[in-house]
């Protein structure tokens, strides 16, 4: 098989989640970082299946984590996206570069946040990313978590998980809204007493 062909056999068997596949194609010279034309790697397509074995061996053979697709994708960005904790901690193990931003400008743990994903948050703040990034909404993972998110038990969690990790309280959007602002506004008593407690305003 040709080296274009082992590769487009590679991200293939990446996408379905065949790990016998994708160890035997590795074996036989596939590149780790096989992608389709629109820039999708292998790696980000067995992040976004949530394949984490596929994503092992990938990692192991060397697969770059950063390049990103067209829709400004990649395999650290993705987790953020699906909360999946077993594939981030695959994806850490190849030392991604955690300022990478997706299309709104946000790092993994923005999405994240807003989803809910509370145990994927305390994982990915242990590798120190910048809590208080802004995407391009305006918005930190903090705002997201109060704006997006239901003020349930995971979303409360995850502001105070953020607040833990250094999160400023007073970051407001771009029309000068604070957390503890939006949080008061959807009478979200939870997030209120966590961000008042903070120092919020």
């Amino acid at each position: 098989m040709s080296q274009p062909n082992l590769n487009t056999a590679l991200w293939a068997a990446a996408e379905r989640g065949d790990a016998a596949r994708v160890r035997d194609l590795l074996g036989r010279g596939a590149s780790p970082d096989a992608r389709r034309p629109d820039g999708r790697t292998a790696l980000t397509a067995a992040a976004l299946g949530n394949h984490v074995a596929v994503a092992r061996l990938l990692v192991a053979a060397g697969a770059d984590p950063d390049p990103q697709d067209t829709d400004r994708n990649n395999a650290l960005l993705v987790t953020g996206e699906t909360g999946s904790v077993p594939m981030l901690r695959e994806v850490l193990r190849a030392r991604p570069d955690l300022t990478r931003t997706n299309r709104f400008g946000g790092t993994a743990l923005i999405p994240a946040a807003d989803r809910g994903h509370a145990e994927y948050v305390r994982e990915i703040l242990k590798t120190g990313i910048d809590v208080d990034h802004v995407n391009n909404l305006g918005w930190t993972a903090l705002l997201e978590a109060v704006i997006l998110g239901d003020g349930g038990a995971r979303h409360t969690e995850i502001v105070r998980l953020l607040l833990a990790a250094g999160a400023s309280p007073n970051l407001a959007d771009r029309d000068g809204v604070t957390p503890l602002a939006h949080a008061k506004r959807r009478g979200f008593r939870g997030m209120v007493a966590l961000l008042t407690a903070a120092g919020g305003r």
